[in-house]
């Protein structure tokens, strides 16, 4: 798949998050049994190449991923569960296999994950802990790439793990 190196402002960011909000209010619509984590959100982000990109204006943009993590409950949300939002954002063009889907700009793959990580503590550390201690799959392949905040507004546009940063 071709990248786009167009460059990822904030205003594409809040966009990103208002996608990602749509997303997940209509995943707990479909899926009653998890509305005890309906608003609880501690941290929106965009994580892996895009928000690389977002960073270095060098990594370019294949799609964007976004990540949604929330404190740990006593039912645990889906965790292979991966929305596929069309972004809109036509300037990043669409690469050639989502022409058929009549997407109009590159896909918004949305994550949700419920972590212990998140519990009680704000998003910045959170996400912290949770790729420090790399306890999943997903924590260590996440490490590898940058996460870029989208909500709450204390940490939107803030790189909160670079690990090239050092």
């Amino acid at each position: 798949m071709e990248r786009s190196f167009e460059y990822i402002t904030d205003d594409d960011l809040g966009w990103l998050c208002d996608l990602t909000r749509k997303d997940i209010a209509l995943f707990f619509e479909r899926n009653p049994r998890y509305q005890e984590y309906k608003g609880e959100e501690v941290l929106i982000a965009l994580c892996q190449g895009a928000a690389m990109h977002y960073i270095d204006r060098e990594t370019g943009v294949k799609d964007f991923d976004v990540w949604v993590f929330y404190p740990k409950k006593v039912l645990d949300l889906p965790y292979r569960r991966r929305g596929r939002v069309d972004s809109g954002l036509i300037r990043f063009g669409v690469p050639h296999e989502l022409d058929l889907l009549g997407y109009e700009g590159r896909q918004v793959d949305v994550m949700m994950r419920s972590d212990y990580h998140f519990n009680d503590v704000g998003a910045a550390e959170g996400v912290f802990s949770y790729l420090c201690e790399q306890e999943t799959v997903s924590a260590t392949f996440l490490s590898h790439k940058a996460v870029v905040g989208l909500y709450p507004e204390s940490v939107f546009s803030e790189v909160l793990w670079w690990p090239n940063q050092g």
